[in-house]
């Protein structure tokens, strides 16, 4: 069975090579526009979902994943400029919000397993001189909530709060750790 990892993201490929799996990475076609009506948890779910089938095939167990940021209900997109990154972290300064993975686990007979793993996070009280030092420093444009947490990024945060820390990375580890030993793929099994 070759294991893919249905995503472009080098922090999610850094994050599964973490578990000394053999795995493939390839980039899925997938529309991330969000659906009329659909609520941000509904949203990254399907998202990965689709992720995953779009790069379904013969033999393939597919992991999928999509990480959305949301403030007071509304999706907050990633910044692609640094005007919107100003904008964003300026918003965002001494707030709370949620950042929401979607994962999904796509085995070769097409059954899926998928899940939503939130991550409340809150930055801490940024000034206008620490955010254009944070963006001169850090790429983040492609960041939702312009948040490179695995590099400076860390430091806007006062706090992260989750039942799987490398959630807020992009790739939450402990479920898909469980769902490929489930899938006869253990980790820890040589």
């Amino acid at each position: 069975m070759e294991l893919v990892l249905a995503s472009s993201s080098p922090f999610r490929a850094a994050l599964l090579s973490r578990l000394g799996l053999a795995f493939t990475q390839q980039t899925p076609g997938t529309d991330e526009s969000a659906h009329p009506g659909e609520t941000p948890e509904t949203h990254v779910v399907r998202l990965a979902r689709e992720k995953a089938a779009s790069c379904a095939g013969p033999g393939r167990l597919l992991i999928g994943a999509d990480q959305v940021a949301v403030l007071d209900g509304q999706l907050l997109g990633k910044p692609t400029t640094r005007p919107i990154a100003e904008q964003q972290l300026q918003r965002l300064s001494g707030r709370e919000l949620s950042f929401l993975t979607g994962l999904c686990l796509l085995n070769p007979q097409g059954q899926a397993r998928s899940s939503c793993i939130p991550v409340q996070v809150r930055y801490r009280e940024l000034s206008a001189r620490q955010i254009r030092s944070y963006l001169g420093r850090e790429d983040a444009l492609h960041c939702a909530a312009a948040l490179r947490s695995e590099g400076l990024g860390i430091t806007l945060l006062q706090y992260s709060r989750s039942d799987d820390p490398t959630a807020l990375i992009g790739l939450p580890l402990i479920t898909l750790c469980t769902w490929l030993s489930e899938a006869g793929l253990d980790p820890l099994q040589p």
